[in-house]
């Protein structure tokens, strides 16, 4: 099974993406994954995406692509592979498109976990951590038993400069207009599959399960 996933930050697609490669037993392929496995091995397009990085420079489509594509060559893709942080444009998802052609694959789903933007910004604004030991929290999935104190060892809980309302807000809103392209181009395609991500996260699993259930029988 070839996957690709997507969702907005605090979605939940972490979660998943371990419970999926949990049971199918296919690569969990993200981006920096890929530019770091490159790197390391040394390969020609490892180095040139270094190159940029290095200078803090976006790695060109051209290089991304291209390490994908040796990516999704390698052995362990035959019987799938699941797809993260790639694509992030229609350009990427038709370069994809032409790499699945060339290895006589197909994309089977791309799985947009769906979470409402209001949510997604009262999950990612509400976590707090211990100034002390670390520890985090959240004020409404896992509140300390008294405000702004750390039940473990009683230091000031302080909320992360990017996890305020304003930073997040932003991050949502790009990422939102980031993946309404990408997500109109696979709903054209009879790719896309929403999933409600709002639920318990055992039932999103046993939702993607059943869907990926009728591609392993």
């Amino acid at each position: 099974m070839n996957l690709v996933l997507m969702g907005l930050p605090g979605a939940g697609k972490g979660t998943q993406a371990e419970k999926i490669v949990e049971k199918y037993e296919i690569p969990h392929i993200s981006t920096g994954d890929m530019f770091r496995a490159a790197m390391k091995e040394g390969t020609e397009l490892g180095l040139k995406a270094k190159s940029y990085m290095d200078k803090g420079e976006l790695v060109p489509d051209e290089v991304t692509i291209g390490i994908v594509r040796e990516r999704l060559s390698k052995d362990d893709c035959k019987k799938g592979f699941l797809l993260d942080g790639f694509p992030r444009t229609v350009a990427q998802a038709e370069a994809l498109e032409s790499i699945m052609s060339d290895l006589g694959k197909k994309i089977d789903y791309v799985i947009n976990i769906d979470v409402d933007k209001d949510l997604l910004l009262e999950r990612l604004t509400g976590r707090r951590i211990c100034k002390s030991c670390g520890s985090t929290y959240h004020l409404v999935f896992n509140p300390p038993k008294v405000a702004g104190k750390c039940d473990r060892c009683g230091g000031e809980l302080y909320q992360r400069a990017d996890d305020n309302a304003e930073t997040v807000q932003n991050r949502l809103d790009v990422n939102l207009k980031q993946a309404k392209p990408l997500l109109d181009f696979y709903g054209e395609k009879g790719y896309l599959k929403n999933i409600d991500g709002t639920q318990e996260i055992n039932k999103v699993f046993e939702d993607i399960d059943q869907l990926l259930g009728k591609l392993a029988d």
